[in-house]
């Protein structure tokens, strides 16, 4: 039970801790790919109906997307969290695009998508993510919605790119400066179970996972009036962390707040009987809290 317990808390850390600035991946390709020069943006391409897979920079991407393509409003995307993909978003995307175009990938070294073919920074990231939206987005404001180290990578992203990301939403995103959030929570001198989750989890930060992302700590940036909500967990799962528990909890709560600098129309909520998985275990919240931002953006983008 604790291996199961202690190996759970290292999936969730990871995935929060894994997004504090996007990147695609290393390589020529991706030095010398100019985005804005893109063909996969030109008026008329057909539209992604399912899942596909998409030429990113030389690099194969895996795409899903559901919804009506000529609703003309702004196309939601989804982002995983770490060792997820976007398989683990098939029911929250099949209740979006109910009523709206609603996209999600897999990032280089997840689900079905290439293997990044070296260490990744969150300038690689941010390029395979630009790659993806000139495919499935086109010209359309976008919201992007993050789990995660989703959503870490998606609130990097956003303040660099305010010209087309007009919303995001995310849920228990990442904190962005976990990993020293971790070493203060965490001493170095614990033992057991805390020194091990410590360990494994600076060592992701540094590159050691599936995606070969590497997770500096940095400021939040603005993104401008975007609307924004941050939705923490409200079941404390990390107080299940021997003797050092509570400090976690209260890290990662103060790493929420920190995500409303990201625009002066954020807002904080808490799904209360939720753990790390927010759209698993209270899909409802995620997709009103989506919605909510979607309408919002496509309203501004209207000049309403």
């Amino acid at each position: 039970m604790l291996r199961r317990t202690r190996t759970s808390l290292v999936a969730a850390l990871c995935c929060t801790v894994l997004g504090a600035g996007v990147a695609g991946c290393g390589g020529d390709a991706l030095e010398n790919w100019d985005p804005l020069a893109s063909a996969s943006r030109t008026p008329g391409a057909t539209p992604i109906s399912g899942t596909e897979k998409i030429d990113v920079a030389g690099r194969s991407v895996n795409v899903s997307c559901s919804g009506d393509p000529e609703k003309g409003g702004p196309v939601v995307i989804l982002m995983h969290g770490a060792g997820d993909g976007l398989d683990k978003l098939a029911g929250i995307q099949k209740t979006l695009s109910e009523r709206n175009r609603v996209c999600s990938y897999d990032r280089l070294g997840a689900g079905a998508s290439d293997q990044p073919e070296g260490t990744q920074s969150f300038d690689d990231t941010g390029k395979i993510l630009t790659g993806v939206l000139d495919r499935v987005a086109g010209d359309n404001p976008v919201v992007l919605a993050g789990h995660s180290l989703g959503g870490l990578i998606a609130a990097r992203y956003a303040p660099e790119h305010q010209d087309r990301v007009k919303g995001l939403v995310l849920m228990d995103a990442t904190p962005p400066t976990m990993a020293n959030d971790m070493t203060k929570a965490i001493p170095e001198s614990a033992t057991g179970p805390a020194a091990e989750l410590r360990a494994q989890n600076l060592a992701v930060f540094q590159g050691e996972n599936p995606e070969k992302l590497v997770v500096p700590d940095g400021k939040v940036r603005s993104a401008g009036s975007i609307p924004v909500e941050v939705i923490q967990h409200g079941t404390p799962y990390l107080a299940a962390v021997p003797k050092y528990g509570p400090r976690l909890e209260q890290a990662w709560a103060a790493g929420q707040r920190k995500w409303l600098a990201l625009s002066s129309d954020a807002k904080l909520t808490t799904a209360a009987k939720s753990g790390h998985y927010i759209y698993v275990d209270q899909p409802d919240v995620a997709v009103k809290a989506i919605e909510r931002v979607t309408a919002q953006a496509a309203r501004q983008a209207h000049g309403e």
